[in-house]
């Protein structure tokens, strides 16, 4: 009877410290999640309707130390002025400390580079700890967006809190430039977001097939998204993610390699997105596996080529790559209509990849996860994920797909470091050149082009000429090797397998 009598009393608490909490202005935190619009005082919200608590005055940053500032320009690419409109400017080394609950957390940075008050944006230059890793080390946003051709920065990374309960992070200036002038860091948001573990369980197999043994990854690992793909599909924004995660998924155009797109199409209608145990909602939204990127319809084409993708990594790191299927058009709904060979560095990863056959039927997504190791070195190299039609079963169609497509590096565990190198600029002039209309919501524009045009002057078009003749020559010696680069084995397939009569697929693609 007395525990009766008590429960009353413990519910009308219960509920007079809920609404303590949303009054005091931290709203943010009752689903687990923090958002710092750095540099302001007051609450702001975005475009996606989320809310946004100033610095000035947070909870997070009790002294707050640096200086509030106002970037100069807008640009019109900005999905929102929150939180990029205000930034926090750092002269020295200075920690936001954020009471987090145990458990894997997302953490988002957000920068945009731009003069704030006397400071001009290539003097940005720093690095950022969080949880004892090194995220960031001589970061300088500006050149980063203009490699990019990006108006703004995100910077996701996945960490593993400890029992301790606080994550702090540090933005640390770097030291003196050499023109005597001293360097600052700044930031224009900070987002914080609870997450499931999606990162080290199931154990990934290495990309060359699974030798040596699956590698376990350690709990304490943290990675940093480097793409995050709807494969044929359109950018997702934030607001449009699943389970509240709030994460991004770009369009795949910007890094498909060559002039072999394959063709992109939606679901049937008659197809609904089934998730189950093994692909709970939170891995990627249903619009990533709403929409594919196929080879195409024609049989002898498809084996004439790899549907590929070019991805610029950092060197000298290990990576996960997770790759998103479903089939979402019919007729393909039973085994070995569809089976094909994926292709990561140019090594098999898998050979024989039925959707059908592993995700259990038409619209149940699946997933698969493989571990690269890149040569070791301190510039970028390319990652490449290829797909090719496997003959050997002899399926009804001699073609593959592709839904979603995601890399994470992993941290290095003898520097405790996911930090890389600024990207340098001119390496990303083909990439540039190749991006679609819609291909994704961070690039500059116009005028934000025009004015770093500007300022690197006519050197710009002379390099731009010559890195072009550079990516004909190397796009030619590609040819040979990059085009088909199936490995010895499907070489030795038999002449009358490949060249042979093969079915046409009898349903259409959807041209984009």
């Amino acid at each position: 009877m007395a525990c009766l009598t008590l429960l009353p009393c413990l519910l009308l608490l219960s509920l007079v410290m809920l609404l303590a909490v949303a009054a005091s202005g931290d709203n943010s935190t009752l689903s687990g999640q923090i958002r710092i619009n750095c540099g302001s005082s007051v609450s702001a919200t975005d475009s996606d309707g989320r809310t946004w608590d100033g610095d000035a005055a947070s909870r997070f940053a009790p002294s707050v130390a640096g200086v509030a500032s106002g970037a100069s320009y807008v640009d019109p690419s900005l999905p929102s002025t929150v939180p990029y409109m205000t930034a926090r400017v750092f002269a020295s080394s200075y920690t936001y400390s954020f009471p987090v609950s145990p458990g894997r957390v997302f953490l988002r940075l957000f920068f945009y580079p731009s003069a704030y008050g006397d400071r001009g944006a290539a003097a940005a230059l720093f690095g950022v700890t969080a949880g004892g890793v090194t995220l960031l080390d001589d970061f300088n946003a500006s050149q980063t967006a203009l490699a990019l051709n990006y108006a703004y920065l995100v910077r996701e990374f996945s960490l593993n809190v400890s029992s301790g309960g606080n994550l702090d992070v540090t933005f640390t200036p770097s030291g003196q430039s050499a023109s005597g002038s001293r360097h600052y860091a700044f930031v224009n948001g900070i987002e914080i977001v609870a997450m499931p573990d999606m990162f080290t369980k199931a154990v990934p197999t290495f990309a060359n097939g699974g030798r040596p043994d699956p590698m376990p990854i350690r709990a304490d690992t943290a990675f940093q998204t480097m793409y995050r793909l709807n494969v044929g599909g359109r950018a997702v924004s934030p607001g449009d993610d699943s389970d509240l995660l709030y994460r991004t998924w770009d369009n795949d155009v910007p890094y498909i390699f060559g002039a072999a797109f394959g063709v992109s199409y939606g679901k049937d209608s008659n197809v609904s997105i089934q998730y189950g145990p093994a692909v709970p909602p939170y891995v990627a939204p249903e619009s990533v596996y709403a929409s594919a990127r196929s080879m195409g319809p024609n049989a002898q084409i498809n084996l004439n080529y790899n549907l590929t993708w070019a991805l610029p990594v950092d060197a000298g790191f290990y990576y996960i790559v997770r790759l998103h299927f479903c089939e979402i058009q019919y007729p393909i709904t039973k085994l070995n209509q569809r089976a094909f060979y994926i292709y990561i560095n140019n090594q098999t990863a898998l050979a024989d990849m039925d959707v059908i056959g592993r995700s259990g039927g038409v619209g149940r997504p699946v997933y698969t996860d493989y571990l690269v190791v890149t040569v070791p070195g301190s510039s970028q190299t390319d990652l490449w994920v290829e797909l090719h039609p496997d003959v050997n079963t002899r399926p009804e169609y001699y073609d593959a797909i592709l839904n979603g497509l995601e890399v994470f590096k992993l941290q290095r565990y003898d520097s405790d470091s996911l930090a890389g190198p600024n990207p340098p600029i001119l390496q990303q002039v083909q990439i540039n050149a190749v991006e679609g209309s819609g291909a994704g919501t961070k690039k500059k524009s116009g005028a934000f082009a025009a004015a770093w045009a500007a300022a690197a002057g006519g050197l710009v078009a002379v390099l731009v000429g010559c890195i072009c003749a550079w990516a004909i020559c190397r796009r030619k010696r590609k040819a040979a090797s990059a085009v088909v680069h199936v490995p010895q084995a499907v070489r030795e397939t038999p002449a009358y397998v490949i060249l042979g009569q093969t079915k046409i697929p009898a349903f259409s693609y959807p041209a984009r």
